[in-house]
This record gives structure tokens, C-alpha cells and sequence, in this order.
């Protein structure tokens, strides 16, 4: 979010209760950012505050970080999250392509490896995504960011025949949450890559073709791996938030994930 009066991208901005706005934190206090409401900034207490409140100076004030209404609204996307992502997506698909075998993906013609790669780059999307929109929905900041050491074991991945993680970054969130919170937005990455592997393994016992056949495989493989990666109970894992905040629904998750990873792995290596 950037501050609205420098335009500076703030981590965790302020929010000034008289006039609504965000700013850094050079900018929080009222007669810095010019505050349209600093009169009200200026009243003493005994006519703006409760009684049980009366007891403060006169111009003391709390500044305290609330998302804006157009977070809950509208998916927004800043400039640094998007380069992050890309960044990201090139990662997830060279350990992708590493997992089904480079030698036999690229002798693939054009368009079905541009479908391939559409399809990873998809799964990998969605499953941040999902984080995202559910974190805003429960009034938290939220933007995927890339971490060191995550984008380096991911880039190990590609090259690695037996090592092989998909954790490049993380979408950070900011803001009060209880566990609940947190187990509802830990909990929306791998349930759309359930549903994404189930409806790709659906496709695939439909079809004839069998080209078509191992398209679908692929992204079923793919997201039942994800979803079950992300869900291990243990360290920054999703799985872990989870299983904190609710383990029935935790053990219902890991299991679809588990089946579904070892019915399209099974059907298609």
C-alpha cells in the first residue's frame, strides 16, 4: 500500500482516525500529512472522547492499521507483488517441467507444451490467489512476496533428479486474525488445487484422446502434489495453521490430497 501523501510503498502503513486516510510512518501524525481533520485532531478530549477516556492528554491520539474498504472490494495487485509473482511462476514451472521430464516435455509440439506450462503456471496462481482473496476478505493486508531461502530450495528443484519442493514465496498477510482467520486462509491454497486435481482427473477418465489423457494427468499430478505438500503439519507449511486452528478439517484435506495424488500419479507414471 502506498502512503497518500509521499506515495512511498509502506509495509504496514497507518491509518489516521480523523480523516481515514494511510500514510507512512513519517506522515501518521495529522499536521504531517496536512490532515483535512486536524481540527478535530486539535479539540481537547472532553468534547470528542467518552468520559472513560478523559484521563488522556489533550492531543493524544491512537493511530492504528486498518485495510481499506477497496481491500475487501477489489483483488488489487501492486507493482513489487506482481514481479514477485512472475519471478515465482518461472520457478513452480521449471520444477514442474523437472517433475514430468524435461527430455519428454520439449519434444512435445508447441502447443501442447505452452498448455503444460499454461497449466502449472494456473495451479500455482490460483493456490496464492486464493490465500490473497480470502486474507482480504477477513479485512488483512495481503501480497505474495518472494523468500530467499524458499526461491532457492524451489530453484534446487529444477535440477535436483530426487529433491523436490515448491515453496518460492509466501503471500504475507497483516493485521489482527485470531487462529480461525488464519486456518481459513491457510486452508483456501490447497483446497483449490483439490478442486483443480479433481476436476482434471474427472476430464481424464472422461476423454478418449490420449493426448488429451495425459494433459489432464498432468495437472491432476501437479495440484494433488501441491495441496499435499502445502498441507504438512509442520513449520510455515500451511498444513501446520490448519491443523492448529481445526484438525478434522485438516485430516479431511490431507487425505482427498493423498488419494488424489496417488490415483494420478499411479494413472500416469
Amino acid at each position: 500500500m502506498n502512503c497518500e501523501k509521499c506515495q512511498k510503498e509502506t509495509f504496514l502503513p497507518f491509518r489516521c482516525q480523523y480523516c481515514g486516510g494511510h500514510f507512512c510512518s513519517e506522515h501518521r501524525l495529522p499536521e504531517n500529512h496536512q490532515c483535512p481533520q486536524i481540527d478535530l485532531a486539535r479539540t481537547p478530549k472532553e468534547e470528542t472522547q467518552p468520559i472513560a477516556s478523559q484521563k488522556q492528554k489533550k492531543y493524544e491520539y491512537s493511530v492504528t492499521y486498518s485495510p481499506t474498504g477497496k481491500a475487501r472490494n477489489k483483488l488489487r495487485f501492486s507493482n513489487k507483488e506482481i514481479s514477485h509473482l512472475t519471478v515465482a511462476a518461472f520457478l513452480v514451472v521449471g520444477v514442474g517441467l523437472s517433475l514430468f521430464g524435461f527430455q519428454n516435455l520439449l519434444s512435445s509440439d508447441y502447443a501442447t507444451l505452452a498448455m503444460i506450462i499454461t497449466t502449472l503456471t494456473i495451479s500455482f496462481f490460483t493456490h496464492e490467489i486464493a490465500h490473497k482473496i480470502v486474507a482480504q476478505r477477513n479485512g488483512l493486508w495481503a501480497e505474495f512476496r518472494l523468500t530467499l531461502m524458499g526461491a532457492a530450495l524451489t530453484m534446487l528443484s529444477i535440477v535436483s533428479p530426487i529433491f523436490k519442493i515448491i515453496s518460492p514465496g509466501a503471500v504475507m498477510i497483516s493485521g489482527l486474525a485470531d487462529a480461525k482467520s488464519i486456518g481459513k486462509i491457510s486452508i483456501a491454497g490447497p483446497t483449490t488445487n483439490i478442486s483443480l486435481a479433481t476436476a482434471f482427473l474427472s476430464a481424464a477418465l472422461l476423454t478418449q484422446q490420449p493426448a488429451t489423457v495425459s494433459l489432464l494427468m498432468i495437472g491432476a499430478a501437479f495440484n494433488a502434489w501441491i495441496a499435499l505438500f502445502n498441507l504438512i503439519p509442520f513449520g510455515i507449511f500451511d498444513g501446520f495453521k490448519v491443523f492448529i486452528w481445526d484438525k478434522k478439517i485438516w485430516a479431511v484435506a490431507f487425505t482427498a490430497s493423498l488419494i488424489l495424488t496417488g490415483i494420478s500419479s499411479g494413472l500416469l507414471f
